[in-house]
């Protein structure tokens, strides 16, 4: 086997695993017939060949946090972030020997009590948050209990309200019957 025909064979192959299907794709009039079609048929060939969206959307499995809330959160992760690194570099000039080592232990001990207020802040803001805007209403909530039970009161009361007022309309006098 020559070297031009181990190329054809590797090029065969390696359109064979590309295609999926077994079979090598290959142009009707030859790769040089590709060559002939005008430029934006050629263009709109291979966009509609290769194209594929680069995402695809799906719906929020959660709400978005509330804006005071994401922002203590935020505030949270960057402190934690520069805790780490503070102990990363204390850690280092430890090894290395260096002066440093000393002020650096002690930023990340008073770091790391920033970080717990950070975590904590978090917390709170978002216990606050709930409370001033009231409950998250879930299935087993009482609120939403309540609200079921208030809106059929109404209902009922409205069905009884017009009732009343079909019966007056009709009678004109307020009687249930003419007999």
């Amino acid at each position: 086997m020559g070297t031009a025909e181990r190329q054809e064979a590797l090029e065969d192959g390696v359109a064979a695993r590309s295609t999926g299907d077994g079979e090598a794709r290959r142009h009707p009039d030859g790769p040089a017939a590709e060559f002939d079609k005008p430029r934006a048929a050629r263009a709109t060939a291979e966009q509609q060949e290769y194209y594929r969206p680069l995402w695809i959307e799906e719906p929020a499995r959660r709400r978005r946090l509330p804006d005071p809330v994401r922002t203590a959160a935020v505030r949270a992760v960057l402190i934690i972030a520069v805790t780490l690194i503070q102990a990363t570099v204390a850690f280092l000039c430890t090894m290395a020997g260096s002066w440093l080592a000393f002020p650096m232990v002690i930023s990340s001990v008073v770091s790391t009590v920033v970080a717990t207020w950070g975590v904590l802040d978090v917390w709170v803001t978002r216990q606050m948050w709930n409370q001033r805007n009231g409950v998250v209403s879930e299935p087993s909530s009482t609120a939403r209990a309540l609200r079921r039970e208030r809106r059929r009161a109404q209902r009922q009361a409205k069905a009884t309200r017009r009732a009343q007022e079909r019966i007056a309309r009709k009678s004109g006098a307020g009687q249930l019957s003419h007999s």
